[in-house]
Formats: C-alpha cells, structure tokens, sequence
C-alpha cells in the first residue's frame, strides 16, 4: 500500500445540503424505522403470544426470554457485522445485514413452536445489530461536521416512526374481528419485511464511504465520488483549506482495534460504555414489557396497547426532532449530560408516582412521553458520540462493540429481569425496576459531563486522527 496525501475529509465537510443527502437520509437513516417496528411488534403482541388462541403459548417470562434473545442476537450481529464493515467497507455490510433481517423477519410470521420463534428472533435482531455498525459509521462519514449532530439525532429517533407505524397497523391487525388471533401477529412481521424490500432498492444507490475508500487503497474511486457528488450540487464550492496524509491499509489487526480503545482512548471508552448500558436497560426494559404492564395492573385489553404506545413514541421522535440543533450550537457535552440526567430525575418521580398508586395507563403513558423526549435524544446521542470519538479504522468495530456490551448487559437483562417483575403482579418490584433505569441514566450523564469529548462542528479527523494518519496540513493556496 502507498502513502498519499487527499483533501476528500475537508470537500465532504465543506459541502452543503443536497439530495445527496437526502438520498443518505432515505437510503440509510431509515434501517431505524425497521428497529422500531421490531420492538413494538413484540411489545403489543406479547400479550397475544401468552394467549391459548395465538398459537404459542408463551408465558410472560418467556415473553421478557425473546427480548433478551432478540438482543443477544443484535450483539452478536453487531460485532460479527462491525469486524467485516470496517474491513470490507460500509456498502457491502449494509446490504448483506439489511438482507439478513429480511430473511429472518419473513422466517418469524410462520413460526410454529417457541424454538423456533425465538431461533428467528435470534437472527433478525443479528442483522439489526450489524446495520447499527454499518449504518452508523458510514451516515457519519458522509454527513458534513456542521450538520452531523441534529443529523445523526433525527435518523436515530427515526426508529420511533418505526414504532407509531407498527402500534398503527398492529390495532386493526391484532382485532379479532378483522383477522384469526393466530393471524394477525405473524402479518405484522410480514409487513416489516416488505419496508425492508423498499429500503433495500434505495440503498442500492447509495454509495461506499469516500472515508473508508481512500484509506484501503481505492483513493480513485473515492475521488470519482466526491466529484460526483461536488458536482450535483450545481453551485461553487469553498476550496477545501485542510488534507491529511495516511499511509493505506487494506485492514487493521484486532490488536490494534484493542490497543486504540483500552490504552489510547480509556476514557472515551468508558464514556461510550456508560451511555449504550444507561439507554439500553431503559428502553429495552420498559418497552418490550409495557403491553404486560397496562395488560397485568390496569387491566389493558390486548387489543388496545397499541394506542398507547403510540404517544410515547411521538415524545421520543420530537426529541431528538426538536432537540438536535442544539447538539451541534451548544455542544454534546453538556446536551448529551443534560438529557441522560434529567430524563433519570424524571424516571424517579415516575416511579414513585406508579408505586403510590396515583397512576392510571392514561397518567403513566403521559409520564413516559416527558421521561422519553429528553431520553430519546440522549439515547440517539450515544450512537453519534461513539462514532464520532474513535478513529476511522476502527469506527464501525467501536459501534458493535460498545452496542453489544452496553445492549448486553442493559438490554438482555433488562427485558429478563423486568418480564419477571411484571410477573410477579406486584407494583413495588417494578418500581425497583424502574428505580435501576433511573439511576444508570444519571450515572451515564455525569460521566459524559466529566470525561465527555466535545466534537460538535469539529472534522471526524480533527476529534479522532485515523491511525494510518501521517500529517494534518493546510492546504497550500
């Protein structure tokens, strides 16, 4: 491999807003969508699967037993997906994992024993897990610096569209009057399926990551992008005032991978640990047992969890919507802080509310949309800070791994735990519950106000140099 000097970083972050990245926006962003439709499927059929009439029988632990599942799949799909994206590039991953959860999704709907349902939720959350890591390093990489923020935020709280389409079309689908109880959960997944199809045909145009291209020896290829892209703008362009210098690699050792995160960057790895282990045991808890909490202590009917799923998941997607401009004009630092720990303050006073009985499903849900605004925006952030602070070798691998041990411990758990605390019928365990997803979402934010990077409008190669990097000059006039 040789050693080449290219200004391709600076002409990406210089560019303004254009279909380009609209086609971006629509090609990738929207995997999210898909995440969310997977969730709220399992959250509003759970009570449908416990039932003699749906056709598994599972009980309510088992229900909390296929979320773990689903995560663990994700993890494994993460990091499996993340090694080969960094080492393959980020196109080819995105189409093989977004293929993945197709076959998979499309497996589910004909499930016939728990075996296999839950062997089916195995892989469809493995290719949700590898289109975190493909996904998340190459809209990053494509994204201008002054834009990445509230760009990056927006696309995550997309998976919350995901969840108001699903609750959506799972009301009708899941009355027994318009389909068989054993029917209408297994046309739900179907319906993911043919979203994914749509995707996929746009994808196809999106192209490879200039970033990774000049960096693995295709520095023309990434070349021919960039003018392209340059040239659909149809307006003249600053000239590009840095370059950089890396010696090209056609892969980096794991070694090497470790090395970066556990002795060059240790605080930036315990910042991105602390965040995915806040966000994912709240969401993943909460959200996959909420259909058993309004079925167990409010007496929810089945049919009817839908609606009210439906606003807390408008809460989430404002905030990231409403909230993301000021991640890149105030900072991350104090942003990501704030909205981890004020949505822990506000989970606190849920609880304790939920515990004395001054709830009602309608009180709770409106609980939950405040709780989630600021949490929703902290959660996308969490993708965003671990792209943004670990270097372009390794970015996609860093995703998988902070996903999988993060979503490991918080949303494999997470999920187990509370489907036994729901089970137990009693308000005070799952206050308890409730309790442990505050305090890890404040602890996750006062590590990020104490050891948080700041790389709001900043270069990905100003905030985290590549390691095949040589020299960062300016540009000669």
């Amino acid at each position: 491999m040789k050693q080449i000097t290219t200004d391709i970083p600076a002409r990406l972050d210089r560019l303004p807003w254009s279909r380009f990245h609209w086609l971006v926006l629509l090609g990738l962003g929207t995997v999210w969508v898909l995440d969310g439709l997977e969730v709220t499927i399992v959250g509003v059929i759970g009570p449908r699967l416990t039932s003699d009439a749906g056709g598994l029988m599972l009980t309510d632990s088992e229900v909390g037993l296929a979320a773990g599942i689903y995560v663990l799949g994700a993890c494994i799909g993460a990091l499996f997906f993340g090694h080969l994206t960094d080492r393959y590039g980020r196109k080819k991953l995105f189409l093989a994992t977004l293929a993945v959860y197709l076959a998979a999704t499309v497996a589910t709907a004909f499930s016939f024993e728990p075996w296999y349902f839950f062997l089916c939720r195995f892989f469809t959350g493995a290719g949700i897990g590898g289109e975190y890591a493909a996904i998340n390093s190459a809209i990053d990489e494509l994204i201008p610096a002054r834009l990445r923020g509230r760009v990056d935020l927006i696309i995550n709280g997309s998976y919350w569209l995901g969840t108001v389409f699903g609750a959506l079309v799972a009301i009708p689908l899941l009355n027994p009057e318009v389909l068989p109880e054993d029917i209408g959960w297994r046309v739900l997944f179907g319906l993911g399926a043919i979203l994914g199809i749509g995707i996929l045909l746009i994808r196809r145009l999106v192209p490879e990551s200039p970033r990774w291209l000049f960096i693995h020896g295709k520095d023309e290829e990434a070349e021919r992008i960039v003018t392209d892209i340059e040239r659909s703008v149809h307006k003249e362009l600053p000239k590009a005032d840095r370059s950089i210098t890396v010696n090209q690699r056609d892969h980096t050792p794991l070694s090497e991978v470790a090395v970066t995160l556990m002795r060059k960057y240790p605080r930036r790895t315990v910042v991105g640990l602390s965040l995915f282990i806040g966000q994912a045991f709240l969401y993943n808890s909460i959200f996959f047992t909420y259909a058993l909490v309004l079925a167990k202590f409010f007496g929810v009917p089945d049919g009817s969890t839908p609606w009210y799923l439906i606003p807390i998941a408008i809460g989430n997607f404002l905030g990231p919507l409403l909230l993301g401009h000021f991640f890149d004009s105030i900072g991350r630092r104090p942003m990501i802080a704030g909205s981890y720990v004020l949505s822990g303050l506000l989970l606190v006073g849920t609880a304790l509310l939920f515990d004395a009985g001054s709830l009602d499903a309608t009180t709770l849900t409106i609980c939950w949309m405040v709780v989630f605004f600021f949490a929703s925006a902290g959660a996308s952030s969490a993708y965003l800070t671990v792209s943004e602070i670990f270097p372009m070798e390794t970015r996609a691998l860093a995703i998988a791994l902070f996903y999988a041990v993060g979503t490991g411990l918080g949303g494999i758990i997470g999920p187990i735990l509370f489907g036994r605390l729901v089970e137990s019928e009693q308000v005070g365990q799952v206050t308890v519950g409730y309790l442990i997803g505050a305090a890890l979402m404040i602890a996750a934010g006062l590590v990020q106000w104490f050891l948080g990077i700041e790389a709001a409008r900043r270069s990905l190669e100003d905030i985290a140099e590549p390691l095949s990097a040589q020299t960062v000059d300016r540009a000669q006039a």
